[in-house]
């Protein structure tokens, strides 16, 4: 036999094996369990290989499904991918910020608090850690519940809004921020005139001359007062505290001399054969004169 011929029937005899041996080894896989499963998994599985994008393809992509598709997780999905594949730049900075306001946008105030949050921590000296406390603050705002319920939200609103009032003073934020805390008071003011109410209505004076005092004293900018001074005059003509009656009538006519609220409290005093008389030294007067007011 010629060595050529010889080659050719090793090489043949050679293939014959290997096919051989393919087949054993694929009929062996599905009999060796979930170890064999596993690695039969692994022999099929495509080829997943990470690969890294440009930070700013990733940002700018975002920008697009947030400002033209409107679609706002699945841009959050693209700037949270700049942070994880490019954690130290420039480009994970801004994606930190826009996530925050994607989220807010999307109405999911506590993602938009945790990534303002991480970023102003991470970058309190950034020229836009101003807009980041504030979006945690307008969050906390835009969450603040209705006046028959609890005000612990309202609470936390104000809270968040003074800070960005008190760290970036000078900020454009600050403004609108002054304006949503004069809301969250005047909410807060809202609540307590509602419980006052509603001791009216149960005839606890008492309690409710507490409600409109707390109104009165701690919350003299909001809207509420005028009324809160009225259901005054009006409480403690019925126990018959006539000074105090006269006076809350009076402090009315004298800072707002334009309501309809004093109106009605002058009539209820006339009705009782009284006029509206300041005592300088009651609370409410003493109140008005502290705030300058």
């Amino acid at each position: 036999m010629s060595a050529q011929r010889m080659t050719r029937e090793l090489t043949r005899a050679s293939a014959r094996r290997l096919l051989q041996a393919a087949a054993l080894f694929m009929f062996a896989l599905p009999l060796g369990g979930c170890g064999t499963g596993e690695l039969w998994d692994k022999f099929t599985a495509k080829d997943d290989t990470f690969v890294e994008e440009p930070a700013d393809k990733l940002y700018n992509q975002g920008l697009y499904l947030m400002n033209e598709k409107k679609d706002m997780k699945a841009a959050n999905k693209k700037f949270e991918e700049v942070d994880r594949q490019h954690p130290y730049s420039e480009w994970a900075r801004k994606s930190l910020l826009m996530s925050a306001y994607a989220s807010y946008q999307a109405g999911d105030y506590d993602g938009c608090i945790g990534s303002a949050t991480r970023y102003v921590t991470l970058h309190p000296g950034s020229p836009d850690a101003a807009y980041a406390q504030y979006l945690i603050a307008a969050s906390h705002y835009d969450q603040i519940p209705d006046i028959s319920r609890d005000q612990g939200r309202t609470e936390k609103a104000i809270a968040s809004l003074e800070e960005v009032v008190r760290k970036y003073p000078n900020s454009e934020y600050a403004t609108s921020a002054k304006a949503k805390i004069e809301g969250g008071r005047d909410q807060l003011a809202g609540r307590e005139m509602n419980i006052g109410r509603y001791y009216m209505q149960k005839r606890d004076y008492t309690a409710a001359i507490n409600r409109y005092k707390a109104v009165v004293t701690q919350y003299q900018t909001t809207r509420h007062v005028e009324e809160a001074l009225f259901r005054l005059t009006e409480a403690y003509l019925t126990i018959g505290i006539v000074g105090e009656a006269q006076t809350a009538a009076a402090v009315l006519g004298h800072n707002f001399p334009d309501s309809r609220w004093y109106k009605d409290a002058y009539n209820l005093v006339k009705s009782g054969g009284l006029e509206p008389s300041e005592n300088q030294g009651s609370w409410m007067s003493r109140a008005f004169k502290k705030m300058g007011l």
